[in-house]
């Protein structure tokens, strides 16, 4: 199956060209038909499987662009949120949708300056409930997305959820994707989605077969000696290391540097 089967609009099909897509990964090639079909979905997918170009491309296929904020995604984070923003607006560049990107920390008035300009709103909740709270805004979306549920839940914004769905109309289309399904997550599910259809990924679909995952055991206080060997034995090119934390990553990358590697840090701080 490739994108072309999807028979989208020319100027989004010219913008997933541009962007070298060729096939749906699993989580699209299921998701997608549904979406255009007007259907509620709830989809179980992790990070990485293409989420947001599963229920992006379809919403931004079906999108007027004329008519105010026609689409709300609802995301964790404000990273998150400007990713989601990005990509949207990548496939979305052609059609003349524009984005309006809601975080805390940014002056109120130049969000709502930008929501008035937008067709579609990517929100972190606890922002995006204080616009709605305030009446700042007023938006009638035929498209609601809640991306990373279970993050949200995990980050204590379910009530958020729950206040903001009752700003929004009844008469929409709403999605839901989670990596996991608690309880609260079903819950949620049953009172914000009309008989949803249910997309889950199998295990095989969710990690890329082409990538060969090993994995070793070492105490804490031999990691740094440990990662020099690997180094020294694998001899790679090129290298990403992801460490816990923000001190994690400017510690190793001065010791790497120390230690003869070209190693640069790269975190939220920077």
């Amino acid at each position: 199956m490739t994108f072309n089967d999807f028979n989208f609009k020319e100027l989004l099909q010219k913008a997933i060209d541009e962007a070298g897509f060729k096939e749906p990964s699993p989580i699209q090639e299921q998701a997608i038909p549904y979406i255009l079909d007007g259907r509620d979905i709830v989809g179980q997918a992790h990070t990485g499987t293409g989420k947001t170009a599963a229920f992006g491309l379809p919403i931004l296929n079906k999108i007027k662009a004329k008519s105010g904020v026609e689409a709300v995604v609802i995301v964790p984070t404000r990273e998150l949120a400007m990713q989601v923003s990005d990509e949207l607006y990548r496939f979305g560049k052609f059609l003349g949708i524009n984005t309006a990107t809601v975080y805390g920390g940014q002056a109120y008035a130049r969000q709502i300056k930008l929501i008035e300009n937008s067709s579609v709103i990517v929100a972190t909740p606890g922002r995006f409930l204080d616009l709605l709270r305030g009446d700042k805004i007023s938006i009638k979306p035929k498209f609601v997305i809640l991306d990373e549920a279970d993050e949200m839940l995990d980050m204590g914004f379910l009530d958020d959820i729950k206040e903001i769905f009752t700003f929004l109309p009844e008469n929409r289309q709403t999605l839901l994707f989670s990596a996991t399904m608690p309880t609260a997550i079903k819950n949620l599910a049953k009172t914000i989605l009309k008989e949803p259809e249910f997309v889950t990924l199998t295990k095989s679909d969710v990690t890329n077969s082409k990538i060969t995952q090993t994995f070793y055991v070492v105490d804490e206080k031999e990691r740094d000696d440990a990662l020099i060997r690997l180094f020294d034995f694998k001899n790679p090119k090129k290298s990403i290391i992801f460490c816990r934390t923000k001190k994690d990553v400017d510690r190793l990358s001065t010791f790497l540097v120390s230690q003869g590697f070209m190693a640069k840090a790269l975190h939220g701080d920077m």
